[in-house]
């Protein structure tokens, strides 16, 4: 008997942890679906950040990793002199060796682009461009804000270049350092809005084999600006397809995404906002390394980014508009269920007052005994219930779209 009370035992232990791991299965599940759902274009919980420590010692030469090199293939630098109708691209393997070459006589502006951000690179090329400490941990301390500082022998210009990939908003900063006769440009990551800028490069006509550094800075920059245009667009568009959607079949998955867009419209914002103040000192600013002619255009692109930010503005508004809109849909919709409701309840209600009078339990109601009593409760039932229905719809509650 003993032995059989156990044998029940253990099969009962048995039964309560195979449903305690099911139970824990399924809590791992649903947080494996929250996670999921969290996933989402645009959405990124956490981004890594470069800030150094408070108290840290300032400028490049404290950093970490500054006298050791980056593994092979990591960092990628592009090398483009041009000058006298004559366009010489290359890559740059040993950037120490580099830039111990002499510069030959024809170049008139030399652009070297560094796609990736290390120590030990920024301080290589400032060994050969001496621009300033501060200037360099600027660089790899991201994300700066977009700014401008002015040195004696050049400037620095801190930008946000912003790419769609994949339909999510992607912020990259750029770091731009403009010498009389070079532009050193270092980016994050490796792609850019350039390519353009690249092709007429190597036209021998093109303006930039008339002018000196300060034109190709203007273009550079006119680039990042300019590629909003198409970005913004693209909102425009999912908004306006938003917009269909959250009128005809309002859910809360189209909220979730209009919140994501306000989200990466906040952050054009945050971009485009500092950007307009960069090109409005660059057009005023009065400096050896941009050329008089060059401030036209600078003043052009600054007139790109006051266009940029009204359109921001604009998107901005019909996204928070679309969100009043969902919460108007939902609220009417709301209102039509409660009404529908309202109406079944009004039909049934002097039908349930009449069945409740004639179901009570008293011994002396005169119709119980009369043989037309059925009949003509429900000649009652009807009649109410046309007589209901005909001052709904007269009233324009139903039957009327």
């Amino acid at each position: 008997m003993k032995k059989g009370i156990k044998n029940t035992a253990e099969a009962a232990l048995e039964k309560a942890v195979s449903a305690a791991n099911e139970v824990t299965g399924a809590v791992g599940s649903l947080g494996r679906k929250v996670r999921s759902s969290l996933s989402l274009p645009g959405f990124h919980p956490h981004r890594e950040k470069t800030a150094s420590k408070p108290g840290a010692a300032p400028g490049i030469e404290s950093m970490a990793g500054i006298d050791q090199p980056p593994d092979e293939g990591v960092i990628q630098i592009q090398c483009t002199d041009y000058g006298a109708g004559r366009v010489e691209t290359k890559e740059v393997t040993d950037l120490a060796a580099f830039l111990k070459e002499p510069r030959q006589d024809w170049v008139a502006v030399r652009w070297l682009n560094v796609h990736g951000l290390h120590p030990y690179i920024v301080n290589q090329v400032r060994s050969v461009y001496p621009f300033h400490t501060l200037a360099a941990e600027d660089v790899l301390r991201t994300p700066q804000r977009p700014k401008l500082e002015t040195y004696e022998d050049n400037l620095f210009i801190v930008a946000r270049m912003l790419m769609l990939k994949d339909d999510a908003l992607v912020s990259e900063q750029v770091s731009f350092f403009l010498f009389k006769d070079a532009i050193i440009t270092f980016q994050e990551k490796t792609g850019d809005v350039w390519d353009p800028i690249r092709q007429r490069i190597l036209k021998p006509t093109s303006r930039f084999h008339q002018n000196d550094a300060s034109y190709l800075l203007y273009a550079l920059l006119d680039a990042v600006v300019d590629h909003c245009f198409p970005i913004l667009e693209k909102y425009g568009e999912m908004l306006e397809l938003l917009e269909d959607e959250v009128t005809d079949h309002p859910t809360p998955a189209i909220q979730h995404r209009v919140h994501i867009i306000k989200r990466e419209l906040s952050t054009l914002r945050r971009v485009i906002w500092p950007m307009r103040e960069v090109m409005n000192e660059l057009h005023r600013e009065e400096t050896e390394e941009i050329a008089p002619q060059v401030k036209a255009y600078m003043r052009d692109v600054y007139d790109h980014a006051v266009q940029v930010m009204d359109i921001v503005e604009t998107c901005r508004e019909t996204a928070s508009g679309l969100n009043d809109l969902y919460m108007s849909a939902i609220s009417n919709r709301m209102n039509e269920v409660m009404k529908v409701l309202t109406i079944m309840a009004s039909f049934f209600i002097p039908i349930t007052f009449v069945a409740g009078v004639y179901g009570m339990n008293f011994e002396f109601i005169p119709e119980l005994k009369w043989k037309y009593s059925y009949a003509c409760f429900w000649i009652i039932c009807l009649s109410i219930t046309a007589t209901l229905a005909v001052y709904f719809y007269r009233k324009g509650w139903i039957g009327r779209g």
